[in-house]
């Protein structure tokens, strides 16, 4: 099997943001998707077992890398910042080390995640430069391999598993040796079922030093509300997403949120949402109508899932008719995305 063969390769037309010549040896492009991470099982492990991992892959904002070989190295980006493009050259760089393939190439950045929101955007470039790189290069590592090489996982598993398949996923926690927690279940999301995605551009979440830093000087969850979390999964989460039903779907992950973001708060200025004003929004809007609120990982990225489109515009056309709505507030609303990253081929084209 190649490189590509358990990827999308669907939706490969190209999409030109200014004119531009062919590349003369084509070139492998890769769509990333984000991901919600929905939150820890059990931090501390004060169960036995620590972290362990519950997200979601939706169809919305991508990270978008284009690698082909050329007569020399070329860098350039759209994604409006030289921070995400430093970055993909720092994985290149990691990469040619480790295969020796040191080739010139020409990687063009289309778009980039924003960092540090909440939507995975470290692990989604890092695995959509490794993708494309070795696709160019005939090179058969999976993702798991690409995400120990390139530094990703520690942690979760989600990113890495959203990037393969898409869908619910529920990872074991990191393995003794350090390596990304096994998958132990996938659930394809019913297409009709919508989430209001609430970005505060004002704000950023937790990350580096000071995540850790963060970490390792909270108290640990109690063993009682990891085992609550741990139920809320087990019995309403997921059987509500494999059994299309909204309401213990949502009501599970809400009281999962709401433990963790009790957890969390006093790394958050003592609130469970790190966008005061995402809080306010989502907490209105779960007094209203069933829906399954909270924040992905340190946010300041947050959700409101709810049943159907229609609702989800109604709800939301509600709260802005209320006055709840922060007009710095960026609001879309996403679908669930039942498939990973897409890897189109462009090199038989030249294109």
């Amino acid at each position: 099997m190649n490189s590509t063969d358990s990827f999308m390769q669907g939706e490969c037309e190209p999409e030109l943001v200014v004119p531009e010549r062919p590349w003369p040896a084509g070139r492998v492009r890769v769509h990333a998707p984000a991901r919600l991470h929905l939150g820890f099982l059990d931090p501390a492990g004060t169960l036995g077992r620590p972290f362990g991992s519950l997200g979601i892959v939706f169809d919305g904002p991508e990270t978008i890398v284009e690698i082909g070989r050329a007569a020399s190295d070329r860098f350039d980006t759209f994604a409006g910042g030289t921070a995400p493009l430093a970055k993909a050259q720092g994985h290149l760089a990691t990469l040619r080390r480790a295969t020796g393939c040191g080739d010139p190439v020409r990687l063009r950045l289309r778009n980039a995640l924003p960092a540090h929101i909440g939507l995975g955007s470290g692990t989604q470039l890092a695995l959509a430069v490794g993708r494309a790189f070795c696709a160019n290069f005939d090179l058969n590592m999976d993702s798991m391999e690409l995400a120990a090489l390139l530094g990703r996982g520690a942690r979760s598993g989600i990113g890495i598993a959203g990037f393969d398949q898409g869908g619910l996923l529920l990872d074991g926690g990191p393995r003794a040796d350090g390596s990304p927690g096994a998958i132990l279940t996938r659930v394809a999301l019913p297409a009709a079922w919508r989430s209001l995605l609430v970005l505060d551009p004002r704000v950023q979440g937790l990350f580096g030093p000071a995540e850790k830093s963060t970490l390792a000087t909270l108290p640990p969850l109690p063993r009682a509300a990891a085992a609550e979390i741990c139920h809320e999964v087990l019995m309403r989460v997921l059987p509500g997403a494999a059994g299309g039903e909204f309401i213990p779907f949502a009501e599970g992950l809400t009281r999962m949120q709401q433990v963790l973001g009790e957890h969390f708060a006093p790394a958050q200025q003592g609130r469970a949402f790190t966008s005061p004003a995402a809080g306010r929004l989502l907490q209105w809007i779960a007094a209203r109508t069933p829906a399954g609120i909270g924040q992905s990982s340190w946010g300041p990225a947050a959700f409101a899932f709810l049943p159907d489109q229609a609702q989800a515009q109604a709800v939301l056309a509600a709260a802005r008719e209320a006055g709840v709505v922060d007009p710095a507030l960026e609001i879309t609303t996403v679908r669930p995305r039942n498939r990973g990253a897409t890897v189109c081929d462009l090199r038989a084209a030249g294109g």
